[in-house]
């Protein structure tokens, strides 16, 4: 009898953030969280893209970091969310995503964004107001060059000659327009951990997202949801608590600053805020249940950020996603390498 087939694939975003100043230590345990994935049966392991620390992560060069993570497994799929897309050169971007995916043996993911940063927009030389203009044009030459045409001068094509891409591109969007503009490219869709500057709860604030997206597509392939959310399981509430409590109420207040939540949130508030699924892997399936985007998505993608939990805590966390919390959902670990992304 052949398996049923698995309603979404499994992921985990890590932002590649650690503590004190040993960078070399954190780039260590980001990678040896995507090879304990990839032994959990993970589909998917993304990064995502900070060129500075204050934006809520710690590398700048991702397409480097996959490389080493290729090198490091097997068969999980490999993936940025996102990559700032308006301070790359599209070409050189597809030439460094057509080089990993050779050497991944076609495992690549490409999510692309506008990203949000002055200082980041400002080092580049790039004018943030147009960071929307950017983000399209650049997405077209990327889109091509991804595709083996001809780009910017007569005969010249990316090498290696990229595999197809027609499903793996991902586009980050924080709104309806955004979703209906994504699905007009061709684009899969990101949706973030949680809605800035809304009062209502994230997924009633992204669900109408979701459903603008499916409504415009227009492809004759499925459409693809990726739903990123926080996710982390420990044996009970209080002890999750005292891993991610602290930093994600940091990171609250850093964000009331800018207007993006309420100022002076307390702990409660802050997790509510990061539309944060946290503790026994049982309450965390039941609340996942009642997540009003998830009945649409494709992929699940988990992630600890703005936590930056002890490293084998962190472990301890994808273990529990792997065997309990993913599989109560639906969820079945992958047993033969997933190359054509389906």
């Amino acid at each position: 009898m052949t398996p049923a087939t698995p309603r979404f694939r499994l992921g985990f975003l890590t932002h590649v953030q650690g503590r004190g100043d040993d960078p070399a230590r954190t780039y260590r345990d980001a990678q040896e969280l995507f090879v304990v994935a990839d032994e959990l049966g993970f589909d998917t392991g993304w990064v995502a893209q900070h060129h500075v620390p204050a934006g809520g992560g710690g590398l700048s060069s991702p397409w480097t970091f996959l490389a080493h993570a290729a090198a490091r497994t097997t068969r999980i799929r490999l993936g940025t969310a996102i990559t700032v897309l308006p301070l790359e050169d599209p070409v050189r971007l597809a030439e460094d995503i057509a080089v990993v995916d050779t050497l991944s043996g076609g495992r690549v993911e490409i999510g692309v964004g506008s990203g949000y940063s002055d200082t980041e927009y400002a080092a580049f030389g790039q004018d943030i107001t147009r960071k929307r203009e950017l983000t399209s044009e650049k997405l077209s030459v990327l889109r091509r060059a991804l595709s083996g045409e001809e780009v910017r001068a007569p005969g010249f094509r990316v090498q290696p000659a990229p595999g197809d891409f027609t499903d793996r591109i991902w586009q980050g969007v924080f709104s309806g327009p955004g979703a209906r503009h994504a699905a007009a490219g061709g684009a899969n869709l990101l949706l973030n951990r949680a809605a800035y500057g809304f009062d209502a709860p994230t997924d009633e604030v992204q669900r109408p997202w979701a459903d603008a997206f499916l409504d415009a597509w227009d492809r004759p392939r499925r459409p693809r949801v990726g739903l990123s959310r926080f996710v982390f399981p420990a044996k009970d509430r209080r002890t999750a608590l005292r891993q991610i409590g602290d930093d994600v109420h940091r990171a609250a207040l850093r964000l009331g600053e800018s207007g993006a939540f309420p100022k002076d949130l307390d702990v409660d508030g802050a997790l509510r805020r990061f539309h944060s699924f946290y503790g026994h892997p049982d309450e965390i399936t039941a609340a996942l249940r009642e997540e009003r985007v998830l009945p649409v998505v494709t992929d699940l993608i988990t992630q600890f950020n703005p936590a930056v939990p002890d490293h084998d805590a962190a472990i301890r966390a994808l273990e529990l996603i792997a065997t309990e919390v993913a599989p109560a959902l639906g969820w079945k670990p992958a047993t033969v390498p997933d190359l054509a992304g389906a």
